[in-house]
């Protein structure tokens, strides 16, 4: 590419790219293993557009922010406590960690760790490191973009996945 230039926003996309292939890599594992217990999958449809829009803020932040980009370094340093809870949501789920959803009615909720105080803590990580990314090096447009986008969609999923567990949680007994 003529022009191109790699710096820090870059080197940090690569980093992302690579903790996203491994977390995919544990997800597809639990995914099959789930389904092979009985588990059944919703919201199928939406799912590949998370792939898609998950792909393209990156690959907007590798090829659109500038390698000399000034750098915020409080929100760079908060991408730190970002993937800290993500990993902390990932171990307290531990087998029933997935990219998807996946309901297996015999399995209890798990109300440990963040669940303890958030229903979604793995969505609140996602929608603050879409922001805090582009913004640490100034990349505003993108992270106004990207979040809109991404709110769109997680509004979506949050009310599929609620609906798949409503039964699990009482809901159902409720008249």
């Amino acid at each position: 590419m003529d022009g191109f230039a790699f710096g820090p926003p870059q080197i940090v996309v690569l980093l992302l790219a690579v903790q996203r292939l491994a977390e995919l890599r544990v997800a597809n594992r639990n995914t099959r293993r789930l389904l092979a217990q009985g588990g059944q999958e919703v919201g199928r449809a939406h799912y590949p557009l998370f792939i898609v829009l998950h792909s393209a803020w990156l690959a907007a932040l590798f090829l659109f922010v500038p390698a000399d980009a000034p750098i915020v370094w409080p929100l760079v340093a908060l991408l730190i406590p970002l993937q800290l809870a993500r990993y902390w949501v990932i171990r307290t789920l531990g087998p029933y960690w997935t990219t998807r959803i996946i309901t297996l009615p015999q399995a209890p909720l798990v109300r440990r760790g963040p669940f303890r105080w958030v229903r979604h803590p793995n969505y609140c990580v996602v929608v603050a490191e879409i922001a805090a990314v582009p913004l640490a090096f100034g990349a505003w447009r993108l992270a106004l973009i990207f979040s809109i986008a991404n709110a769109l969609l997680l509004a979506h999923r949050i009310r599929v996945e609620e609906a798949a567990l409503a039964p699990r949680r009482g809901a159902a007994a409720q008249p």
